[in-house]
C-alpha cells in the first residue's frame, strides 16, 4: 500500500493537472476515464459564468483552462484529468455561443461560431444547430455543438442574426451551414 496521502480533488489541483496536459489542441478528455471521486462545488451557469463555491471565476484564463477538460457521459458533466474525475453542475449547455461570423448565402453559407471561451466551430453536419422551443411560452433556445457531446447556447442577439440568414426549406424556416439545413420552426407558425 502506498505511504502517499490521499487528497481531494480541488479546483487547484484540477487546474494544475488541466495545464500539465495543455499542448496543441484540446486535451484527450475522451480517452481519459480515471475512477470518479466525487462532486465538486463547481457550476456553469445559464449564461456561461463559471462559479466555484458558489463565487463567480473572476480569471478568464482559469475558465479557459477548465473548458479544456470538461466531458460529458449521458446527462451529467465532469472535469477530468489523467487521474481525477469529479462531477460538476451545468444548469443548461457548458458554453455560450457569443458571435458568429457567416460566410457565403444561401445554400452555400457557412456560420463560424465563437463561444465564450475562445473555441470556434463550424455549424454543418458534425456540429449541428438545434433549436428547443418551451412548451409553455413557445421561446426558443438555440444550440450549437462545439465538441464531444458538449453544447453552446446560442445568445440573444447571435440568434437574432441568425433568423436574419434565414430560409424556408421543405416547410420549414431555418438556416444552411455548410451544407446543411437546420430546422428553426415550421414555416406555418411564423407570424
Amino acid at each position: 500500500m502506498s505511504k502517499e496521502p490521499i487528497t481531494s480533488p480541488s479546483a487547484e489541483s484540477l487546474a494544475e493537472a488541466a495545464r500539465a496536459a495543455q499542448g496543441k489542441g484540446l486535451p484527450p478528455v475522451d480517452k481519459w476515464n480515471p475512477e470518479f471521486c466525487g462532486d465538486l462545488d463547481m457550476r456553469i451557469a445559464r449564461d456561461g459564468t463559471w462559479f466555484y463555491l458558489g463565487t463567480p471565476i473572476g480569471r478568464h484564463e482559469l475558465v479557459k483552462l477548465f473548458s479544456t477538460i470538461l466531458k460529458r457521459e449521458g446527462e451529467d458533466y465532469f472535469l477530468v484529468t489523467p487521474v481525477e474525475k469529479v462531477g460538476i453542475t451545468v444548469d443548461d449547455a457548458p458554453f455560450v455561443a457569443v458571435d458568429f461570423e457567416p460566410e457565403g448565402a444561401g445554400e452555400a453559407q457557412s456560420l463560424i461560431f465563437e463561444t465564450n471561451v475562445g473555441d470556434k466551430v463550424l455549424a454543418g453536419p458534425a456540429n449541428p444547430i438545434r433549436v428547443v422551443r418551451d412548451a409553455e411560452t413557445g421561446e426558443p433556445s438555440p444550440y450549437v455543438l462545439v465538441r464531444a457531446n458538449l453544447e453552446a447556447l446560442i445568445d440573444r442577439k447571435s440568434f437574432y442574426r441568425l433568423v436574419e440568414r434565414g430560409a424556408h426549406h421543405e416547410g420549414w424556416f431555418g438556416v444552411w451551414s455548410d451544407g446543411a439545413f437546420f430546422k428553426v420552426i415550421p414555416s406555418d407558425e411564423l407570424p
